[in-house]
């Protein structure tokens, strides 16, 4: 059996960070929050407000591919975390890995906005939420993609998650 991934995706302010970093304690499985593998120019780019663009992204994308590619091959598991939000972005992290399941943080602008607002000292500011919802191509109907909601408490999105990769037979998740 080879290593897997389950990469938390979604718009800033989805909660992926935080969501992703408490599933990987539960499940015990390695963590990797793709905002530390951001090149220093993107995170200048966003801190001064401007959307990336495609080319910005390359590179961003490479290392989340290969770091879900370093799980496999080490018959390892981990969560990762990018907001991989067009379908092209899935699809570059899934080639040549087999084991890859995106979830997909589930929530209207109208939340996310609200989240943004009381958030203090990350690089990604509220005037970001609208580029993120015109850019995010929603993956309802891909393969090996989970769509969670995001409202209510941390504890209980990760529950819905929890049981949704037990359904969807997930590598190395366990009935808990």
């Amino acid at each position: 059996m080879s290593g897997s991934s389950i990469v938390v995706m979604g718009v800033c302010g989805c909660g992926k960070s935080t969501i992703g970093e408490q599933l990987a304690n539960r499940l015990g499985r390695q963590f990797i929050d793709g905002d530390d593998l951001h090149p220093r120019a993107n995170i200048q780019k966003m801190a001064a407000g401007q959307p990336l663009n495609d080319a910005d992204r390359q590179p961003w994308l490479e290392s989340i591919r290969e770091a879900a590619h370093r799980f496999e091959s080490h018959n390892e598991h981990g969560v990762l975390v990018c907001s991989a939000l067009k379908k092209d972005y899935r699809e570059q992290i899934r080639k040549g890995n087999k084991q890859v399941t995106f979830v997909f943080l589930d929530g209207d602008m109208a939340l996310i906005l609200e989240r943004m607002r009381m958030r203090q000292g990350h690089f990604m500011k509220e005037n970001m939420v609208k580029s993120q919802f015109d850019t995010l191509e929603r993956p309802d109907h891909e393969p090996q993609t989970i769509v969670v909601s995001i409202q209510g408490s941390i504890d209980q999105v990760i529950d819905r998650i929890v049981t949704a990769l037990q359904q969807a037979q997930v590598p190395e998740i366990k009935n808990s």
